[in-house]
């Protein structure tokens, strides 16, 4: 079965209820022709492997810390922050700490 996508005007809790920060699950929020947003929970130390998309990205940390390594360097990014991607970069992640990122990509 699909995971239904908000529909436009929907509300959409981005932080889950479920506690431990652990259960909570990966989720597409929506897709449009446009973008792409999802909520990515992360365990601490959990990666991401290299990889690109042709579009631009934000990564925004809800909860938790990552280190987002592009360009050859690595940023970190705390609860609160968020870092924007030119597309075509090769980027990876690791989750420092138990973390929940809300990542949108251009299409």
């Amino acid at each position: 079965m699909a995971i239904p996508h908000a529909v436009s005007g929907q509300v959409v809790d981005l932080l889950s209820a479920v506690d431990p920060l652990t259960e909570a699950r990966t989720v597409a929020i929506f897709k449009s022709r446009a973008m792409e947003v999802m909520r990515l929970v992360l365990p601490e130390g959990k990666t991401m492997a290299p990889h690109s998309v042709k579009g631009d990205i934000t990564v925004q940390c809800l909860a938790g810390e990552i280190n987002f390594f592009a360009s050859g360097e690595v940023r970190r990014i705390a609860a609160g922050q968020l870092l924007w991607l030119e597309g075509g970069v090769e980027h990876s992640l690791t989750a420092v700490v138990d973390a929940q990122v809300l990542l949108t990509i251009a299409l």
